[in-house]
């Protein structure tokens, strides 16, 4: 389907749901920085198939989303893109004060989730990879939703570090494994402003040996900090974005040790943040959490 985004234009998620008309808890997938459209949905959907099928046995509607490209760093300069009614014709129009930004996109996408007849609107998590992992960061900074499960989540604009030209670099490569490195190159009375207006739980997940494990512990610490629940944990895993489990060449689900670990670690979170006494379901989908 395609959400109406803040700017009056659609962008593509793909929905998949259980069996009856709930309410369910949903989760919203997504992997780095939007582009590709619709095609990109069904190609994703389907690598993710065994995967998403195991969470809607689980009792989960899955979205897959792609949200629209945005313009480096705009983020850092507006925060959140504003609209202007069109007084020439008498409001009935939109216009743009200036771009929209991926994150306008995204917390589109998840108000669309919590009005869906067989969702739970209290019930929506995000589960994403890197650069998605920081659009839910800027999203719960302006909205509530039930969970968020950042993957190795990129959020240097969020915490505004500094990735120009003075940031340490092994080659083409920014070096942010050190989180004390990171601190002193992030601007914390602004992290932090952004940081108090969240209410959303969070489950940040780090990668031991990543060049921007700093950033992803800072994200976590500076919310606990600000008394925020955020719980973090780190695997050792080589792949980027473990946490999604792609499908084999011949469609299989064959998940590693530490991937089918780091599967039941996500979805208790969300079982536990997501699922309500009034959830419809079998199982363990009406336990009380």
């Amino acid at each position: 389907t395609f959400v109406y985004a803040r700017d009056e234009i659609y962008v593509p998620i793909g929905i998949r749901k259980p069996e009856g008309k709930g309410p369910f808890p949903a989760i919203l997938m997504g992997a780095g920085n939007g582009a590709g459209g619709m095609p990109e949905v069904e190609r994703q959907a389907q690598r993710l198939g065994p995967m998403m099928e195991r969470m809607i046995a689980r009792g989960y509607v899955v979205a897959y989303a792609e949200y629209r490209n945005e313009i480096p760093y705009l983020y850092e300069q507006i925060g959140r893109s504003e609209n202007l009614s069109d007084n020439i014709s008498g409001g009935q129009r939109t216009l743009k004060s200036n771009p929209s930004l991926d994150s306008d996109d995204y917390i589109a996408i998840i108000q669309y989730l919590q009005s869906l007849p067989y969702g739970d609107k209290d019930a929506v998590g995000t589960f994403g990879v890197s650069h998605s992992g920081e659009l839910m960061m800027k999203a719960a900074s302006e909205i509530t939703f039930g969970a968020a499960v950042p993957n190795e989540g990129a959020a240097h604009e969020f915490l505004n570090v500094d990735t120009g030209p003075k940031a340490p670099r092994k080659g083409t490569e920014i070096q942010y494994q050190d989180i004390e490195v990171v601190k002193k190159n992030a601007n914390k009375a602004i992290a932090m402003e952004r940081i108090k207006r969240v209410k959303t739980p969070f489950l940040h997940m780090g990668r031991d040996d990543d060049h921007l494990q700093g950033i992803f512990r800072l994200a976590h610490e500076w919310m606990a900090e600000a008394g925020k629940d955020s719980t973090w944990v780190s695997f050792d895993h080589p792949v980027h974005g473990y946490g999604f489990i792609y499908a084999q060449k011949d469609g299989s689900y064959q998940p590693d040790p530490i991937q089918q670990k780091v599967f039941e670690v996500v979805m208790a979170f969300f079982d536990k943040h997501l699922k309500h006494a009034h959830a419809t379901g079998s199982g363990d989908r009406n336990r009380k959490h």
